[in-house]
């Protein structure tokens, strides 16, 4: 376990008292969970900024009966191939399809993919989710 080390904050008190409800909330159980999470998140937001390597996943809901979607978002992954780690399909009900895309690689490629994902007729929604690789944080 890496050596944990004790150091203060100071906070208006009102805010304080935002930051303890907004803890009870999300159900953290002490403020320095709470606080190394902010801190982590504000460090992986900066490894998207950098450029530095991200996973992450685009999430896709669809309608798989719209002529030639399927084959469109097919070939744009192949297209992103060297971004994309594996993808997984789900078929919600008859007409709507889920579909899980799992990434590796650049901040920026990732925001490409799912920005050319999401602007195909018959996309429903979209949405990239990025996160750490856990390399440098």
């Amino acid at each position: 376990m890496a050596h944990l080390v004790r150091f203060g904050v100071s906070l208006e008190k009102d805010l304080l008292g935002h930051f303890d409800s907004h803890l009870k909330q999300k159900k953290y159980t002490n403020r320095s969970e709470a606080i190394r999470d902010l801190i982590r998140e504000d460090l992986v937001k900066q490894q998207w900024q950098e450029g530095k390597e991200i996973a992450g996943t685009v999430t896709l809901i669809y309608d798989h009966h719209r002529r030639e979607l399927v084959n469109k978002l097919m070939e744009i992954q192949h297209d992103f191939g060297g971004l994309i780690i594996s993808a997984q399909h789900i078929h919600l009900d008859h007409h709507n399809c889920l579909e899980i895309i799992a990434l590796k690689g650049a901040a920026r490629q990732a925001q490409v993919l799912a920005d050319t994902l999401k602007a195909i007729k018959g996309v429903k929604h979209a949405a990239l989710s990025l996160s750490s690789t856990g390399k440098d944080i």
